[in-house]
């Protein structure tokens, strides 16, 4: 326990509901401020991911004891599901038993605010904070940004409102703040794939469906009712687009020709197609994250990055991690909390920020290519025969707890010696033999 403070938390997301968890055990007065109305008393839908939780996610969640209540709202999924136009093919994540975890960002967005309500945490929904003053952690609330404003006081004020932080926002007017944000010139909208009628799912549950085009894809995560939220990623110009499907036969004859075998379970495609927003992707970085012992950003409020690694929601969480970490290590002392959460935490948010924005290519393209499903093969079995020797990129991001950073480094290694590999004369049957072995441990050696 901590010498007890008055902390606000400024965003009630899964990543701020979760830190109030943490702090209140800590031992501190913890109020949470949101903009936008109590989300268990709205609906939630148009505009939103499927969750994958992976093991960084779930050691926050096991380490202050909200693990199993999260559980109860997941599916397991040990495998992607590959959804070529003329067939379908299966790709296990990792080893035997180790599996992603589909959860409803709303659904598990609900349950935090009730376990950080029920940890004693204080939530104030519709409250706008405009501003913030980083000296005193004094914040400044109010109905519009041009009008009156309340001041509230804290002896510490958390950013966990996203890659559009208004906390953020006054942090960067900060002399040496530096700050980039990238949108990718492709959006996502949300689509919808209705449980059967007597509630099983229309598509194998325990997978992660992937329809790779290239440029484009669709994906479908499983929902506890049987349904699955679908995600169509798409340049929002040119051919392709969302600019270019502008009304409901366009839309119908677009996924009868690209997306064949998804027509019969999308029952309200177009409705859906045309009623759901379209949404913009964005890779944000800023440094520092942290202001004296006053002010911290969290989350993707600091690091927002591009969904395609699914471990936006994981890097978050791992974040209050290493920051419980270092309220362990330094007790009282909050500026040396603060600034070595923020050296530890920003070389592994920017590279899972590229190890994101590369496995778009991966997911889009690459689970296509003879050639990449070939070279996932021989990972796999080499792996499976020297664990000590090769952790596939994939198991060292979602299945382990090492640092982003590590295995960005790693996989690129390990990425030369499987060029080297696929070059080997008739590689494509010659790929699981001693020779193959042996060639991978030649070039292991010598690097």
């Amino acid at each position: 326990m901590q010498t007890s403070l008055k902390i606000a938390v400024v965003g009630s997301g899964l990543v701020g509901s979760l830190l109030a968890i943490y702090l209140k055990k800590a031992g501190h007065t913890v109020h949470v401020y949101d903009r936008s109305p109590d989300i268990r008393k709205i609906n939630f839908s148009g505009r939103s991911i499927n969750l994958a939780m992976s093991n960084r996610g779930w050691k926050a969640l096991d380490a202050v004891g909200v693990g199993d209540a999260v559980r109860e709202i997941a599916i397991p999924m040990d495998k992607r599901a590959i959804h070529l136009v003329d067939k379908l093919n299966f790709q296990n994540y990792g080893q035997e038993g180790e599996s992603i975890y589909s959860i409803s960002r709303g659904r598990l967005n609900r349950k935090m605010i009730d376990l950080a309500e029920n940890a004693g945490a204080e939530f104030h929904f519709e409250q706008k904070i405009w501003d913030v003053t980083l000296s005193d952690a004094t914040l400044h609330i109010g109905e519009t940004e041009r009008g009156e404003w309340e001041e509230r006081k804290y002896d510490m004020v958390f950013g966990a409102d996203g890659a559009f932080s208004r906390i953020r926002h006054r942090m960067q007017r900060q002399s040496m703040f530096n700050y980039s944000q990238e949108f990718l010139n492709m959006g996502y909208k949300e689509l919808n794939i209705p449980a059967n009628a007597n509630g099983t799912h229309k598509l194998d549950k325990n997978s992660f469906h992937i329809w790779p085009r290239g440029e484009y894809m669709l994906i479908a995560l499983p929902n506890l009712d049987g349904s699955f939220t679908c995600t169509l990623f798409m340049p929002f110009e040119g051919d392709n687009s969302f600019e270019s499907l502008t009304d409901r036969k366009m839309v119908e004859d677009f996924f009868e020709k690209n997306f064949p075998d998804s027509i019969e379970v999308i029952p309200e495609l177009a409705n859906d197609f045309f009623k759901n927003p379209t949404s913009t992707l964005v890779t944000m970085k800023c440094f520092p994250w942290t202001y004296e012992n006053k002010i911290a950003l969290i989350g993707d409020a600091c690091h927002a990055i591009v969904p395609f690694y699914g471990q936006g929601m994981n890097a978050g969480f791992e974040d209050i991690t290493v920051l419980n970490e270092m309220i362990e290590k330094f007790g009282d002392d909050w500026k040396k909390i603060f600034t070595e959460y923020q050296i530890s935490r920003k070389p592994n948010a920017d590279a899972i920020a590229e190890l994101s924005y590369r496995n778009f290519m991966e997911m889009s393209t690459k689970t296509a290519d003879e050639k990449f499903l070939l070279q996932k093969k021989i990972e796999k079995v080499f792996s499976d025969k020297h664990p000590d020797k090769w952790i596939p990129l994939y198991s060292r991001v979602t299945f382990s707890d090492r640092p982003y950073a590590e295995a960005l480094a790693i996989g690129d290694f390990q990425n030369g010696i499987m060029e080297e590999v696929l070059k080997l004369d008739n590689i494509e049957k010659i790929w699981d033999t001693p020779e193959v072995e042996n060639k991978i441990l030649e070039l292991l050696q010598n690097a």
